[in-house]
């Protein structure tokens, strides 16, 4: 009973999530054993580098991974209590787009170069509910205009839009049914500084306004200091990190997510040079033994390579996955 009175508010559960893409030569272990959980209403942050997993885990989420070189291996991912993994696609198809939407990373290629951007809305619209048309028309333009772009462009076609206009198409597409789980990925990778902030700040305002969750993958720390609740650190595929927004910024304690807080300017202190974090990620078809992080962490010990890692608890009371914790907080290198 108690567990279950703690998870009351968690609409979106990830348990042990593992995915895997394999060819005939080897398998890379794109998502290894992942787990977090979502409130209503929030929003989590997914960061990391390039090709630490995060798109894998929203891709298995929404079930839209590659039908051939790619299979979830294990665990759940449960909404409302059900479990989308076992779910027949036929009824996927039904949660797609309606309870859950996603904003991808290039507008470019999100959408169809010969169909009109207002049909493209509609469409979605049409897929998951009764009406007639012109209903499904006329609120296509209303979500044209929530996005900030004239329901007069409604037959314009893609190439006629700049990018910034695209990615607000591409907002409009996956908020059009009203989606209870919105998961955006990059959704400003291709844009250039100042229309990131518009469409960022467009994100926020709808999801406030409709009471979207949202998980929110990016690069940009400056971009979850401002628009997430939550923090989840990801390196090779697991969660080496995961708290509050207050607790990852205030006391990170992963070596890796200190290391991506030293890679940032601090316009406070002057200093010649950033602080990058050495070395390259481990390939993923080959993860090391233990602590993934070990050949590049300074804190570094044998206990490191002996074994599975578990989450520990930090004194502010988030989760981190080191074995060397109170070493790492306190700034001391492994001798």
């Amino acid at each position: 009973m108690a567990e279950l009175e703690k998870n009351a508010g968690h609409f979106l559960e990830v348990k042990d999530l593992t995915v895997e893409y394999f060819t005939k030569e080897k398998v890379v272990h794109a998502v290894n054993s992942v787990s977090f959980s979502l409130e209503k209403g929030k929003t989590l942050g997914l960061v990391g580098e390039t090709g630490a997993g995060k798109t894998s885990i929203a891709k298995s989420i929404l079930r839209i991974l590659p039908d051939v070189g790619a299979r979830i291996v294990g665990g759940e991912v449960l909404l409302d209590g059900v479990d989308l993994i076992a779910l027949p696609e036929k009824e996927m198809r039904g949660i797609r787009g309606n309870k859950i939407s996603m904003i991808f990373q290039d507008p470019m290629t999100a959408l169809n170069p010969v169909q009109r951007v207002g049909d493209q809305i509609a469409e979605v619209i049409a897929l998951h509910n009764e009406g007639k048309k012109d209903e499904f028309k006329r609120r296509a333009q209303e979500m044209l205009e929530l996005v900030g772009i004239p329901r007069e462009r409604y037959s314009e076609y893609p190439h006629q839009f700049s990018g910034g206009m695209k990615q607000r198409v591409i907002i409009a597409i996956a908020l059009a049914c009203n989606p209870a789980l919105l998961l955006a990925d990059e959704p400003t990778t291709a844009l250039d500084v100042t229309i990131q902030a518009q469409v960022l700040r467009l994100i926020g305002q709808l999801r406030d306004k409709l009471g979207t969750s949202m998980i929110l993958i990016t690069h940009d720390m400056g971009v979850v200091a401002t628009y997430c609740d939550n923090v989840a650190v990801v390196y090779a595929g697991g969660i080496v990190e995961s708290g509050t927004r207050e607790q990852i910024f205030d006391h990170p304690s992963h070596p890796y997510t200190v290391g991506l807080f030293g890679a940032i300017p601090n316009m406070n202190e002057d200093e010649e040079w950033l602080h990058p974090i050495d070395g390259l990620p481990p390939d993923p078809s080959n993860l090391p033994k233990g602590c993934a992080f070990r050949p590049r962490c300074k804190y570094a010990t044998e206990r490191c390579g002996e074994g599975p890692i578990e989450m520990a608890e930090t004194p502010d009371g988030h989760q981190c996955r080191c074995c060397n914790l109170e070493a790492v907080i306190k700034g001391e290198k492994a001798k």
